[in-house]
């Protein structure tokens, strides 16, 4: 008896190991189930792999749109420099031209 079960488990073992157990009527019967199964955990490792990589993209689009935010201030205040008063008439007085500037203020028609 002891030689039979030893047997068995070798026999079990090795055929668990070669592939022989697919062919066992239990996973006949539940072959369709087995398969279902597979597919479903393929979805699930593809839907989160595709997550990570949005969440990837998210965060690199994030890292981005800061880097622009700040670009974008940066050439503001640049501009705001440029565009004052005392900016405009140091860099007409700089080329030396005979433009001055007006000491009355502008006239505005109404018609």
């Amino acid at each position: 008896m002891e030689a039979k079960e030893e047997k068995r488990k070798k026999s079990s073992l090795k055929s668990f190991m070669g592939g022989d157990i697919l062919l066992m009527d239990f996973f006949r019967r539940q072959l369709k189930l087995l398969i279902l199964i597979m597919i479903l955990l393929m979805v699930y490792i593809n839907n989160r792999y595709k997550a990570q990589q949005k969440l990837i993209e998210i965060d690199r689009l994030r890292k981005e749109l800061v880097d622009i935010k700040y670009d974008a201030l940066t050439r503001n205040s640049e501009l705001m420099e440029r565009s004052r008063q005392s900016r405009i008439e140091e860099h007409i007085a700089g080329k030396e031209e005979s433009v001055q500037i007006s000491t009355h203020p502008p006239y505005i028609f109404k018609k």
